[in-house]
This record gives C-alpha cells, structure tokens and sequence, in this order.
C-alpha cells in the first residue's frame, strides 16, 4: 500500500512487528497497542470504555464514487479502524487528489478532531501538510487534507538504509524548527513517526497529522512539548542506525537488543556522525547517556532546535566524478588501423615509404589538365553570372512601387487591441492552491473583487525552499498574437516581480520548465505592465509572481509577504 498511500493517510503507520525486511510503507491497524511516549507506556486507543464507544459509532456505509459536499469523491478507503475511516479522494472542483479523514457525528472522538483540524488549518505552516477542509455534515465529520503523491514517507527511505549525515541533519533540523513553530502556537503532534514525515523530491521534510493524528487516535499528553521532543530524537536515532531505539520493532525497523538498554547510535553502527549521535541522545531524554559530556537534556522542540542551529553546520556530500580513461588514439590516427601495436608497428615503421606515381608528363596528361582547367572556369563564370542575376532581381523588387511585403516581409506588427480573455484558474504545480475559487474575479471588470495569495514570512523573494511562485493562468479562447500585458495589484509595497509563460492548457499542475518565458517585469505600484520584445503565439498564459511586498492583516489574512490581483487584461 506504500506505493498508492505514499503520502495520504496519516493514521495508518506502521507499529510495529514486521522486521526490516518486510516492506517498510506497508499500513496496519495498531490503534489498540501500546506505543512508548515519553519513556512510558501509554494506550493509543484511550479508555476501554471509550474505544469501545467508537467502535460502536460506525460510519454509515460508504463505497468508491461516493461523493462529499458534492465535490469530494471517495476513489480507496487506505484505513479502517476504530469507528473512523481514512480515504484517498478527488477534488473535482480543483481537479487533484486529496485525503479525507471521516467519522460518524456521535462518534466520541469527533469534536476533538474538528477542532485540531481547524487549529492546524489556522497555523499554515508550510512545512505541515496542510488541512484543507474540516466539516459536520449529514451526520459526518470529514476532514480534507493535502495528498502528495511526490512524497516519500521516512519509512520507505529508512528501509533503503540509514541517511547520510548531512540528510540526517537537514531531517532533525526542518523537524524540530517545524515543531518549534507549532508548539509556540499551542499545538502538538504526539503521533511523530517515521510514517508521519515525508520527503519530497526536492529534499524537504513535510510532517502530517499536527493535532488531528493524535484526536484521531485518542492520544492524550500531560507534556506534549516533552513527548513530541523524544519522538524527534527517536527520528534522528533511526535515520543514523537505521534501528528502532527500543526494545521492540516498529515502523518497519529492528529494535534494540533485550536488556542492554539505550545505547548511543555511534556505538550501534559504526562511521555515525558523533555530533548527531549525540544529539539524538539529548532529545530521548536518557539521563545517563550523556553524562560524558554533561549535555542538558533537551526537553522542547524549541531547545533541540537551538542545539541544532549550535552544531557545526554538516556539508552536503560531493559529487564523485570518476576519472576518465586516457585518451587514445585510433589506430587510423596512428597510421595503423586495425593493427597490433608494439614489435608489428616498430616493423612497420622500418619499411621504406613507397616512391609516388610520376606527374602526368605525357602530350595525353597535359591535354587532359587543360580539359579540366577550362570547365573549372566555365562553371565559375556561370556561377558567377546567376549570382549577379539573383542580386540584381532582389534589388529591383525592394525598390518597386509593388512591393508590399505581402509574400516575405516580416510578420505582422502588433496591433495593441485588447484580446478577449475566455477563463481563468489557478497555476499551482507543486500542488498547493492559494484561493483557486478567486481566480475569475481577475477578469470581471470589478476592481474591487481580486484573486489574493496567502501570506508568507519570508520576502519579497519568495523562499523556493517552501514555494517557488504563486500565479494565475489564463485561456484565449484560441491561438493568438500576444504582445503584453497589464495586471492590477492589490497591494503596494516593495515590490512584485511577474513572468509571462506561454502554457499548453489550463491545467494547474503543468511544470513551468515545459512552458516558453515571454516577458518580466517589476513593480512597486499598483500595476505590472510587461511589453514582450516580440509578439508570441498562444492560447494559454500563465502569470507567474515569484516576489510580493509585505501587508499587515486584513481580518481574514495574517500579516506578511503576499499580493493580490485585481484585473488582468492582454494585448494583440
């Protein structure tokens, strides 16, 4: 089931009692086992009296094809347990795949689930995998969340091996400033597994289920800052040893060996990293591993983060190149083709070279040189007379009162008339849509209604680490002569820089790199114009926005780098 659920379900990870070699990313029903939190044992399920209410709270029956708010069809039920049921799903309006929690409304867990899905919805933090929708309806409680099918779940790559130091630093370090971040606004994980954080292809840390996991499950915490902390460094342990650092097996890996305890990873594998490996033993909170050293234990995401940022910053791996092979020489090169070297060629070289034919000397070779030289002229002199004849004809034409560039003048000069913009959608290929039910309001004549993006903490630059761009892409109607454009913004500020592509379709998932630039600009003001320097054929264009000023809080929007589009419109 990894390969269809890579990145969707995050209640359904592995606990536990398959060894490595079994397959890392298969899903199973561990919600009434035991897991260690925080050094103890603690009941994933909860109460018996309350497991055995949401057993009883079934679901109504639901099937492939049933649909949700009319928008959401359910395609493979991925998880079954406990009363609720896990779903990987279509968006039909936004055309994309999601993931969809659902519960019975009586279910007795389904209030805390709404509210840690709001909560986490609220937070935005990029480096979560997002909530997208949480609602009570027709005696159902469904909560829709991003599915990334690009992802890798940290139990599939742990099953290949463990991480090189530098992967495992960046892994520690995204998780526990990521945690850092949730914690400050109140919230918390207590589900942190190998199954719970993905990568993406471009080598960063994602982690899903922030709050809902654990109000899914029933997960209760006195110190959740603590809990969450040891999950991490239970992470970082893993990723160094490729091995579980308790007693029993979980999440596809081996645990340690019986009675001997916690025992640093650079004392499990051999070539760990010994900062790390210290670090690791910080974060499990083990009062005696580090007492060599007289570590402070870290107890909070926020304190191990710091210990991270502290370390000497770990270099990415370089890339081997391996030497090429000396250059040689073919044996035509080496007046030898095809030939033994050594003795045969040493041979060889001693024959006496053989004396050249004689020059055509005879009455009969003369004759025959003056042949030849007369038809190298003649053709010369023909060449010669077509070309001045060609030269003169060209010229002729141009300075004619007929001329009127109709057969091989250059193309047609733009016209500036204003080209008629049929639909409008969201461009968002790393499959995370700002508001894609705005996007028409850029071409309603209103310039009071407008598309806006979200906010971000880093600008004007947008950080490609967490988001490339934000954009629109527009239709035509048909192929036509595109020569610029004009886009109203919504916010003032330093600055907005905008890039015109021409797209294949209106599809919001098409990667930019298949796309032709047209134009560029940057502005400060309340309107981008881009004038292309040669007028471009298309249907489709795409309106790409890499850099936004900043904005204070509008009551629905927080504070931070972010821009809005007004009223966008095209030129022939």
């Amino acid at each position: 089931m990894a390969e269809r659920s890579t990145a969707a379900v995050d209640v359904a990870d592995t606990s536990g009692e398959e060894p490595l070699t079994a397959k890392a990313g298969k899903a199973t029903d561990d919600g009434a086992k035991a897991e260690k939190v925080s050094g103890r044992e603690q009941d994933a399920a909860g109460t018996d009296e309350e497991r055995a209410e949401a057993i009883e709270a079934q679901p109504p029956e639901l099937h492939s094809g049933h649909k949700l708010a009319r928008r959401y069809r359910l395609e493979e039920c991925v998880t079954r347990l406990d009363g609720f049921s896990s779903w990987r799903a279509v968006d039909e309006k936004l055309r994309r795949a999601v993931g969809v929690h659902i519960l019975p409304a009586d279910h007795p867990r389904a209030r805390p689930v709404l509210s840690a899905a709001r909560s986490s919805a609220l937070l935005g933090d990029p480096r979560f995998v997002q909530v997208l929708d949480a609602v009570e309806e027709n005696d159902l409680v469904y909560v829709v969340h991003e599915w990334l099918p690009d992802a890798t779940e940290l139990t599939t790559v742990l099953a290949n091996g463990p991480l090189e130091p530098h992967d495992a630093y960046q892994l520690v370090s995204q998780v526990s400033q990521a945690m850092a971040a949730a914690h400050r606004e109140g919230l918390s994980h207590l589900r942190i597994t190998p199954g719970s954080v993905l990568r993406t292809e471009s080598g960063q840390y994602r982690i899903r289920g922030l709050a809902v996991m654990a109000a899914l499950r029933g997960i209760t915490c006195e110190s959740p800052q603590r809990a969450d902390t040891e999950a991490i460094g239970a992470l970082l342990y893993a990723a160094l040893t490729q091995r579980w650092p308790y007693e029993n097996d979980a999440h596809g890996l081996t645990g340690l060996p019986k009675g001997v305890g916690l025992i640093a990873p650079d004392q499990v594998r051999a070539g760990v990293h010994r900062g790390l490996s210290e670090l690791a033993m910080r974060a499990l909170i083990n009062d005696g591993a580090t007492a060599s050293r007289q570590e402070q234990p870290c107890t909070t995401p926020e304190e191990l983060a710091k210990a991270v940022a502290a370390m000497p910053r770990i270099r990415p791996p370089e890339t081997a190149f391996s030497t090429p092979p000396p250059y040689q020489r073919t044996g035509y090169q080496q007046g030898s083709y095809r030939q033994p070297s050594g003795a045969a060629q040493t041979s060889r070289a001693t024959q006496p070279v053989p004396t050249p034919p004689p020059p055509l000397q005879s009455r009969t070779g003369r004759a025959l040189k003056w042949s030849v030289s007369a038809l190298l002229i003649a053709a010369l002199g023909l060449g010669s007379w077509q070309l001045a004849d060609t030269l003169l004809k060209r010229e002729s034409d141009q300075e004619g009162p007929g001329n009127s560039q109709t057969n091989s003048g250059p193309a047609k000069k733009p016209t500036g008339k204003p080209i008629k913009i049929v639909d409008a959608g969201e461009y968002y290929p790393d499959g995370q849509p700002q508001h894609a039910d705005q996007a028409k309001d850029t071409l309603d004549g209103d310039p009071e209604t407008f598309w806006g993006s979200r906010s971000y903490k880093d600008g004007p630059e947008m950080n490609p680490a967490y988001k490339k761009g934000v954009g629109l892409v527009y239709d035509l109607g048909s192929k036509q002569q595109v020569s610029g454009a004009t886009i109203g913004l919504h916010y003032l500020g330093k600055h907005t820089t905008i890039t015109l592509y021409a797209a294949h379709s209106l599809s919001p998932a098409e990667p930019l790199s298949s796309m032709r630039r047209l134009g560029s600009t940057q502005t400060s003001g309340s309107e981008a114009k881009i004038k292309l320097k040669r007028p471009a054929n298309s249907r489709f264009v795409v309106v790409w926005i890499t850099a936004m000023p900043f904005a204070p809080s509008d009551g629905y929007t927080d504070p931070g780098f972010r821009q809005g589009v007004t009223e966008v419109s095209f030129t022939g």
